[in-house]
């Protein structure tokens, strides 16, 4: 009996061994057919909300319609308004105190059991990069409260959307360039090598909306999937462990881009905003789903009344679709799980913002600009509106998404 156990011990260690697929899935969530699944095999359901607004800023959040859209747009107006050295150390603490323990224990409260993070290349560009103490301190939360995390690259070297939401210089560069390409599997590397280990991590989201509907980006369609195979090659030369997930071009919308499943682990994830709510919308990645027996998540949505966001879930959920709404927290807004105050002379900022950019203009936009006291002053009430304490649960967006407003 003695050696019957041992040998089959001995068995399973060996093919543990020889097995990447076996020994990488075990305790992690993973694929299974059509289905995801997690560590013990059991259908994964996915209930989640983006972290928006955290590593990426985004112009419409501050209400700058008109003005400033993407992150370095918005530094470079805080630059002007209270300083680079100021500048810097505000956007340091905002990163320290937009996304907190307090703020994962409302999310699992509220019935959520899955986030996705929203990353900026710039902050995993070395080992000890600022990023990986702020996501390290994010999976200790996450494991303390059972939220699986999904990492989104929403702004990648070279760009790959050329707007505001990748932080690109107005042009997709990543599919003509070779040395953004490079950079991009560095980052990815790096990331999967630092999380490898860590089940709560579910899986790696490898672009945000790649390549937008504008027809002259459309030429790069073909592009996509090339890169695709190149960032999943980088993450499994030193991670077996995680899903990596593939979003469609068009802003995740447009999945003829892809031929059949390249890898074992994969799951692929579309976007869906301000379209009718019925089964008819999601069809043809049911189809597709059907077709190569893959898993498919809703990666980004709503931005709509809370009546959408209810009929919409409840077709996602009718279909056995996962989801992740957009998103956690927005000033003074409804159509977010927590919101904060418009804080102290935004309004002004919000004016002045508007004005054209540039030092061609430098003359008009002093004599229009906020004192310094009073951009010193909104900012720093910025920090303090932002903080836990001070947000306020959007009971409505909750309930539309069928789970549970707590009490703050």
């Amino acid at each position: 009996m003695k050696f019957l156990l041992r040998s089959s011990a001995l068995c399973l260690a060996l093919c543990a061994f020889i097995c990447p697929a076996m020994r990488g899935q075990r305790g992690f969530v993973h694929t299974k057919g059509p289905q995801l699944v997690d560590g013990h095999g059991a259908p994964l359901m996915l209930r989640g909300i983006n972290l928006g607004n955290w590593f990426e800023v985004e112009g419409y959040m501050f209400h700058f319609d008109g003005g400033p859209q993407s992150p370095r747009e918005i530094e470079e107006l805080s630059y002007e308004l209270i300083g680079p050295e100021k500048a810097d150390a505000f956007w340091k603490q905002w990163r320290d105190v937009y996304i907190t323990e307090a703020d994962m224990d409302l999310i699992r409260k509220s019935g959520f059991n899955s986030v996705r993070v929203p990353l900026h290349w710039k902050f995993f560009d070395s080992d000890n990069a600022e990023g990986f103490r702020l996501l390290d301190r994010l999976v200790t939360w996450a494991k303390k409260d059972g939220i699986y995390l999904i990492l989104d690259l929403h702004c990648a070297p070279g760009g790959q959307t050329g707007t505001n939401i990748d932080d690109s210089w107005g042009y997709p560069w990543l599919y003509t360039s070779a040395a953004a390409q490079a950079h991009t599997a560095a980052i990815w590397r790096r990331i999967a090598a630092r999380y490898r280990n860590d089940p709560i991590v579910l899986g790696y989201d490898l672009l945000n909306e790649p390549v937008p509907h504008y027809p002259r980006l459309r030429q790069y369609n073909s592009d996509l999937e090339p890169v695709y195979r190149k960032l999943v090659a980088a993450i499994r030369s030193v991670d077996k462990n995680h899903v990596v997930i593939l979003g469609g071009a068009q802003w995740d919308s447009n999945f003829k881009v892809f031929g059949p499943p390249f890898d074992s682990n994969v799951m692929y994830t579309f976007h869906k905003y301000w379209t009718a709510t019925d089964k008819s919308v999601i069809q043809e990645y049911l189809d597709f789903r059907d077709k190569y027996h893959v898993p498919l998540w809703l990666g980004e949505s709503g931005e709509n009344t809370d009546a959408w966001i209810a009929a919409f879930t409840k077709t996602l959920e009718a279909n056995q679709v996962g989801w992740c709404f957009w998103t956690y927290k927005k000033m003074d807004s409804t159509s977010s799980v927590v919101s904060f105050d418009r804080p102290a002379h935004w309004n002004d900022i919000i004016n002045f913002a508007r004005l054209p950019p540039g030092t061609g203009n430098a003359e008009k936009r002093i004599a229009a600009r906020p004192s310094v006291e009073e951009s010193q002053e909104a900012f720093g009430d910025l920090l303090k509106k932002v903080q836990f304490a001070n947000v306020h649960v959007n009971a409505g967006y909750v309930q539309a998404l069928g789970l549970k407003p707590v009490a703050h």
